[in-house]
């Protein structure tokens, strides 16, 4: 039976030149978990410094050292509960539950691997819902929704930015959208949706994500009936997610469905968004959430409440992948995330894309590869390492 014998970190990044606002990856911690018989799980630890994991998972006396080396993998599920029920008297919230979540998808990655079958199987298989089975490349694929961000805030240099981008991402095959009119006034945020479905045409998909941009209900739900006309999927994170009631009230008053769920962690937290805040879309990110263990949970409680579960990723395509086979496993996961490399100037986000699982006629097909079948490129860690 296999078992942990070494966990390892590194840092890599695009380095100073490269604003993190305008695509770039800003130092970002990467772990690898090793077993006895020298199989390895890769993850990465999105929005923890990296000092944080190097000091709490680098060794046999760190904090998630002492829990993990030396365990059995007799399956993942096991070893998140162990090393859930040994934090029970450290919060079990922020770093810790997001590490916890990247040592999870690395382990399933082992697990995988050890049987020879992709992690998505081992979740319980291709559970197709309907809005993979009356699109042909969905009962096979995976399909992602571009996020367009600006070099700029606001105004019609925001709007134009990324129209542009969004034409450029169709024409490339993309055929699903998210512009994100962040730090814009109302009259900014419903201008570039019109922009955008006019650029787009009637077909592909558009959502709208304004990050935490207001207060108030009243204000939001005057932008939500003038969206309304340009058929958005979803509108996401209007407010900020201290408390679900403003998300209850505004889902009283719009067709629009509600996303939330970036910074979403443990299906508690989600419970609280589906049953209090009435969300329609929840969109936890593979590793904040508390991992692929997590996260399979967290599809298992959408689905009885009618919610739909489109994993977030503003990151790279190593978080992108666990994000793949959660949406290969889920009856309820019409999209996923995805931050396309082709229309920002970052060359470790380039170089990475071309690693991981590539997009064709606008999808992902299931991985094939046993366990989660991103094989981080050796050289890329000296290359971009960050000191």
């Amino acid at each position: 039976m296999l078992k942990i014998v070494r966990l390892e970190t590194f840092v890599i990044g695009d380095g100073p030149e490269v604003d993190p606002d305008k695509g770039g990856i800003e130092p970002l911690a990467c772990l690898r978990v090793w077993t006895d018989d020298g199989l390895t799980g890769f993850s990465e630890v999105f929005r923890v410094p990296p000092g944080v994991v190097q000091a709490t998972v680098g060794g046999p006396e760190t904090h998630f050292g002492r829990l993990l080396i030396g365990q059995k993998i007799t399956h993942p599920e096991r070893l998140w509960q162990h090393v859930w029920d040994s934090l029970i008297h450290t919060n079990r919230r922020g770093w810790e539950i997001i590490i916890l979540g990247a040592l999870d998808v690395a382990i399933w990655d082992i697990y995988g691997q050890s049987l020879g079958q992709p992690v998505w199987q081992l979740l319980g298989g291709g559970q197709r819902g309907p809005f993979q089975t009356h699109d042909e490349t969905r009962k096979s694929g995976v399909v992602p929704y571009c996020t367009l961000v600006s070099d700029v805030w606001g105004g019609e240099a925001m709007i134009a930015q990324q129209t542009d981008r969004a034409a450029r991402l169709r024409d490339l095959g993309y055929r699903a959208f998210k512009v994100e009119p962040m730090m814009s006034s109302p009259k900014d945020v419903v201008e570039l949706a019109r922009r955008a479905r006019q650029v787009l045409g009637p077909e592909p998909t558009l959502m709208v994500d304004v990050g935490y941009l207001f207060n108030d209900v009243p204000t939001v739900a005057r932008i939500c009936r003038e969206l309304e006309e340009f058929n958005i999927f979803f509108f996401e994170t209007p407010f900020p997610v201290d408390s679900s009631e403003p998300y209850a009230r505004l889902a009283e008053l719009t067709s629009i469905p509600l996303a939330m769920g970036e910074h979403g962690v443990t299906r508690w937290e989600f419970l609280d968004m589906l049953d209090r805040g009435k969300v329609s879309v929840i969109q936890p990110y593979m590793t904040t959430c508390g991992g692929l263990t997590e996260a399979k949970r967290i599809v298992d409680l959408a689905l009885p409440r009618g919610a739909l579960v489109c994993p977030g990723n503003w990151s790279t395509q190593i978080l992108g992948a666990a994000s793949v086979h959660l949406a290969a496993y889920s009856p309820i996961t019409p999209f996923i995330e995805f931050a396309p490399a082709e229309v920002f100037d970052s060359p470790l986000r380039r170089e990475l894309q071309e690693a991981g699982f590539p997009v064709k006629n606008g999808a992902i097909e299931f991985p094939s590869a046993s366990g989660i079948g991103f094989r981080f490129p050796e050289h890329l860690a000296a290359k971009y390492r960050v000191d």
